[in-house]
Parts: C-alpha cells; structure tokens; sequence
C-alpha cells in the first residue's frame, strides 16, 4: 500500500517492465490452443446442421397444424 500512496512519476514504468521480462511478454502473445480447431469448426457445423434440422420439423408441424385449423373451419 506504500509503494502506491508514495509513488513518484514515472516509477510505474519501473514496476510494470521489472514485473513482465520478455518471456513472459512473449508467452502471453504465442498462445495454443487446448483444442484443434478443425474439429471445433466440425462440431459447431454439426451443431448448426442439428439445429436446422430440428427448426425444418418444427415448421412441418407449425404448417400441419394450420392446416388442420383451415380444415376444421371449413
């Protein structure tokens, strides 16, 4: 708590360049991912198909049901 009420201009910069050295610098810009991303793009793409396919069954429904309504008043 003393070093930030008593700090002076500019020796900021000191305690942040003192605190990250190069490598660490460097390590936080290269990171690898956990995952391969190829296959995360396969899986949302099948998540995407899923789900398209799950909302053309519910139009089909939507749309029978219409017509049963329509038929109904007839």
């Amino acid at each position: 708590m003393e070093a930030i009420t008593e700090m002076e201009e500019g020796s900021s910069i000191n305690i942040i360049s003192s605190t990250f050295n190069d490598s660490s610098i460097a390590s936080m810009m290269y990171c690898q991912p956990t995952f391969n991303p190829i296959d995360k793009i396969v899986e949302l793409y099948d998540e995407k198909n899923a789900l398209y396919e799950r909302m053309l069954k519910e139009k089909d429904s939507v749309i029978e049901l219409l017509q049963e309504i329509v038929k109904d008043k007839k």
